[in-house]
């Protein structure tokens, strides 16, 4: 599906921005260190594979720092223990911060101006110092919990193999497979890696792969006729951004044009990045389950000459990160939200630069067209890989952060 829209559209929906921005006024200590969060992401330049882990971590540790005062839900993993008469902003500030600071220490001296920004803001006093005491115990807690996840040390390099669709290096890097360690990393909320494992990419000598591979081979080449602008424009927007980065700015923009508070908000951002996290832990078992190779390598075996729109990204082909990524998180957002609710979503290369949709579901085709567009995916991963990263946050909805028996809305 094309994202592709009218001007009486793109008026219609600029109606609900300057709810959006009004709402940004009202930001919280949850949403600002979120946006910190970012751009500390972005600052460090953290691949998106390793961003979804990062963010998750914040998040985990933002949320039950919150919720361990108000204990409205099941914790993500630390128990519901903070002192009487804590103060939730507080803890949700130093739990944040100390996240980064554990993970980014270069970056000490911004993070801890906008620590103390954010402190100045709150009541002084013994709540606040429960708060931050608290915080910090959340954090530490966080941190020695995902410290055996398996995500160091780094595996030897994985360099695929040379057989008839078996991935391998690509150009023009010709870098080895990234982050094997992630098909086989223990999850945040899903039960097991594979759990929701799709069952493969097409049989090279079947009707669907060959009519994939003319559809990228044709759409995909860097000098396509048969693109259009607009669908151009969709492949770099959405490369231009990790998905952890595009996804919770709209989460942050669509909570704050609703009035969320602080405690809707460290919910919906850790279901989001809890579902984002856990849809890549499970599309990188695929990836390395069935070690597929990427259009570039098929294609170039018949027309050495042809080159995607752009660099292939240097891991297995099926499933597409991307695709189970943006499902996962438009699913959170579809149950926050509605799924008919207009947005747009902001690239951080440029100002100014976003693409708008009419439903969350119109976002992920675009995702999923934009991904065989650029000429790095076929078809099958992206539809796989949504429906596996709508899978995921499904089961993340069910079953993570659950209200407490007999709390009402």
């Amino acid at each position: 599906m094309r994202s592709f829209f009218t001007n009486a559209w793109r008026r219609s929906l600029l109606l609900v921005l300057p709810l959006a921005m009004a709402g940004a006024v009202r930001a919280d200590e949850v949403t600002d260190w979120h946006e910190h969060m970012l751009v500390a992401l972005g600052t460090a330049g953290v691949s998106p594979l390793v961003s979804s882990r990062d963010a998750a971590l914040v998040s985990a540790a933002v949320f039950d720092s919150v919720n361990g005062i108000e204990r409205r839900f099941e914790p993500i993993h630390v128990p519901a223990a903070a002192p009487r008469g804590a103060s939730k902003r507080a803890a949700a500030v130093q739990a944040a911060y100390a996240i980064l600071l554990a993970m980014f220490p270069a970056q000490a001296v911004d993070l801890n101006a906008k620590r103390v920004a954010s402190l100045a803001a709150i009541e002084d006093g013994q709540s606040e110092q429960r708060g931050v005491e608290w915080g910090q115990t959340v954090a530490n807690a966080i941190l020695a919990w995902r410290s055996t996840d398996g995500f160091t040390p780094p595996p030897p390099p994985f360099l695929g193999g040379n057989a008839p669709g078996q991935w391998r290096p690509t150009p023009p890097a010709f870098l080895p497979g990234a982050g094997p360690q992630f098909a086989t990393m223990t999850p945040w909320g899903i039960q097991a890696t594979n759990q929701f494992r799709p069952s493969g990419p097409p049989a090279l000598d079947s009707a669907k792969y060959l009519l994939e591979l003319s559809e990228v081979w044709l759409m995909g080449s860097a000098t396509s006729v048969l693109r259009t602008a607009d669908e151009t424009d969709a492949c770099l927007f959405w490369n231009s951004g990790s998905a952890t980065y595009l996804w919770n700015h709209v989460a942050i923009d669509l909570g704050a044009a609703q009035g969320t508070d602080l405690s809707e908000n460290a919910h919906l951002l850790a279901t989001l990045n809890l579902a984002v996290a856990d849809a890549l832990i499970a599309c990188w078992d695929a990836k390395y389950t069935y070690v597929f190779w990427r259009p570039v390598t098929a294609i170039q075996l018949v027309d050495p000459d042809w080159t995607p729109l752009f660099a292939t990204p240097n891991h297995p082909e099926y499933t597409s990160g991307h695709s189970s990524a943006s499902s996962a998180a438009a699913t959170v957002l579809a149950d926050y939200f509605g799924d008919n609710t207009p947005f747009m979503v902001q690239s951080p290369a440029a100002p100014g630069w976003v693409r708008f949709f009419p439903s969350f579901s119109s976002a992920v085709d675009e995702v999923t067209d934009a991904r065989v567009f650029a000429g790095i995916h076929f078809r099958a991963a992206c539809e796989d890989g949504a429906i596996l990263g709508s899978e995921v946050a499904a089961y993340i909805l069910e079953n993570s952060m659950s209200r407490i028996h007999g709390e009402g809305d």
